[in-house]
């Protein structure tokens, strides 16, 4: 007696889709005007590059340099806050058991939205109301925050045990209890986790903001670059490198204590 295999179904449908996807890639990439002989240059200017930045840096700039850094700070710490402010409640309200069918989709597609807009896009369109201002890059920051926090939140309390819950709801509470010793107990570690990766994000956000002249390290950044001053391009670098590195490692050590349940306190002791 003799086994026979049964053969996979073909799926032609799918042989199509593979192919065309690869003769639009292979068209898209040889209808760009690219002037191939170039690409041999390519390493020898970006070393010639990084020698004219790094190989005598301008740090007399470097108190103007921290200064604006220090504003970069500023906008994205401003922009997570108000960012953490709209975006907890709405997050509790997109949550399947908290908030209405019609509105969780609202919200859901509205979140999906926000996340699809670039933040310097959101800051063009602010701008022609608010101006060239740090504000301007904080309410960028803080509108792309609410679509990446809000769906951060609603998957975290959707994540939790529902024991807790039930027993609230068994001893008589309503919605607004079980919310608060149900839900937040459990959820808090990871919406305090999250809210500190946003501020990460931001921060790198926030020099990018600056190209566009809201103030900030990166508007420094664009000016001495459009002047070729690349001694002080290289010292504004080093600048934006140690300083977003230092805010990510500590960031990421309390987000480790805090996720762990390690107490705070304890940092300074290593």
């Amino acid at each position: 007696m003799s086994l026979t295999i049964p053969l996979k179904p073909r799926q032609p449908w799918l042989h199509v889709m593979w192919v065309s996807v690869t003769a639009i890639v292979v068209l898209a990439f040889w209808s760009i005007d690219i002037n191939w002989s170039r690409l041999v240059d390519v390493p020898a200017e970006i070393i010639r590059y990084l020698w004219l930045m790094f190989s005598d840096p301008n740090w007399e700039k470097l108190p103007e340099a921290l200064w604006q850094t220090w504003r970069s700070v500023q906008m994205a710490w401003l922009g997570t806050v108000l960012g953490i402010l709209i975006a907890t409640p709405l997050s509790f309200l997109a949550a399947r058991g908290y908030g209405a069918p019609p509105v969780r989709g609202v919200l859901r597609i509205g979140f999906a939205l926000i996340r699809a807009v670039p933040e310097i896009i959101i800051a063009i369109v602010i701008l022609s109301v608010t101006g060239l201002t740090p504000l301007t890059g904080a309410l960028a920051l803080a509108v792309n925050g609410v679509g990446t926090l809000g769906k951060w939140g609603y998957e975290s309390v959707e994540g939790i045990d529902q024991g807790p819950i039930e027993a609230v709801r068994a001893a008589g509470g309503g919605t607004m209890h079980a919310l608060r010793w149900g839900v937040w107990p459990q959820s808090a570690p990871a919406f305090f986790s999250f809210w500190l990766y946003r501020f990460e994000i931001n921060v790198r956000s926030s020099a990018v903001l600056g190209l566009i002249g809201v103030g900030g390290i990166g508007d420094m950044l664009t000016s001495y670059t459009q002047y070729r001053e690349w001694s002080t391009v290289g010292m504004l670098l080093i600048v934006v490198v140690v300083v977003t590195m230092s805010i990510d490692a500590a960031s990421a050590a309390i987000r480790r204590r805090i996720t762990e349940g390690a107490p705070v306190r304890d940092l300074d002791r290593q």
